[in-house]
């Protein structure tokens, strides 16, 4: 199962325009709370830091990322592929790229906020497991394609360090499967991404 197989019946999109924008807009600001501003990659401190230090003057406090509330239910409930809807993409997240650690942590949030379910890609209530939280990135324009499935292998990765061999959306939907255990190894799959990018 890949993340363009998942296809949903038409519905009409324009009503649900202002909540994927909320989304989209809470997901801007994560992303903008986790980007680099140092000058190059082999200096530790941002550009504002080193200004700072070069004038003598106090650094700047360093922003936080956003507390994210959780979502509307309309927007939980809304068909994938209405988040697709190419106005939607062009108005927000089409073309945005992020990377595999970016992506990893974000499918986190999409989780948290939606609430995590197994058995399937989402729940009748809007629930969504990591494969349907991938979805939804990839949907909104976060990545492409290529971002989805290096994520999914950072996922396996992970799985095959513990002596797991079935695919990641199968053991997300094993039964005992924990939402602080799905939780878990997707955090730790956007560390190693994140240290991998970094070294």
């Amino acid at each position: 199962m890949t993340v363009q197989t998942l296809t949903a019946p038409a519905v009409s999109a324009p009503e649900y325009a202002e909540e994927a924008a909320l989304l989209v807009r809470e997901i801007e600001q994560y992303l903008t709370a986790r980007v680099r501003t140092t000058a190059h990659p082999l200096v530790t401190k941002t550009t504002a830091e080193l200004i700072a230090e070069a004038l003598g003057t106090p650094s700047p406090a360093v922003v936080p990322a956003p507390v994210l509330t959780p979502p509307a239910r309309a927007l939980r409930l809304l068909p994938d592929w209405v988040l697709a809807f190419p106005l939607l993409r062009q108005l927000h997240g089409a073309g945005r790229q992020i990377s595999v650690a970016e992506h990893l942590e974000l499918t986190t949030l999409v989780i948290e906020r939606y609430g995590w379910h197994r058995g399937a890609l989402r729940s009748t209530s809007g629930r969504r497991c990591i494969l349907g939280a991938q979805a939804v990135l990839f949907r909104l324009g976060y990545g492409d394609e290529t971002t989805a499935i290096a994520a999914g292998h950072r996922l396996q990765a992970v799985l095959t360090t513990r002596g797991i061999t079935e695919p990641y959306h199968r053991w997300n939907d094993a039964t005992g499967r924990t939402r602080a255990e799905v939780l878990a190894l997707v955090r730790t799959a956007a560390t190693h991404a994140r240290r991998t990018t970094t070294a």
